[in-house]
């Protein structure tokens, strides 16, 4: 199965030259869905006009950030020299709180094809 997601300039080229390897999302009904072999079609914000495809790895499913980030290196996350605190605050411009505790963080283990 073929998943489509969107994602800004900096983490796009960051998957697109190998610098990240493992993009975040929330747990939520549509991440569900994802299984390990499945592939997810990116388009670049904002035009939305650039393509890439990976290949799902691997699925790591935790209840925070905190506990994603600090289980795998910053470099993983194309998050070169930040620390957890940095990388959660980062992820909190999108998820808040709530709904973190709602439904979980998910990090998809990724591979071009």
């Amino acid at each position: 199965m073929t998943h489509l997601m969107k994602l800004k300039e900096i983490p796009f080229d960051l998957i697109k030259n190998g610098e990240k390897t493992i993009e975040v999302r929330l747990y939520d009904e549509k991440r569900k869905l994802i299984k390990v072999g499945d592939t997810i079609e990116f388009s670049k914000l904002p035009d939305l006009d650039e393509k890439l495809t990976v290949l799902v790895q691997a699925l790591y499913i935790y209840s925070d950030f905190e506990g994603l980030f600090t289980d795998f290196s910053a470099e993983k996350f194309g998050a070169k020299d930040w620390d957890v605190k940095s990388q959660v605050d980062n992820m909190h411009q999108y998820y808040s709180e709530q709904v973190v505790k709602q439904y979980g963080v998910l990090g998809i283990k990724i591979s071009l094809l």
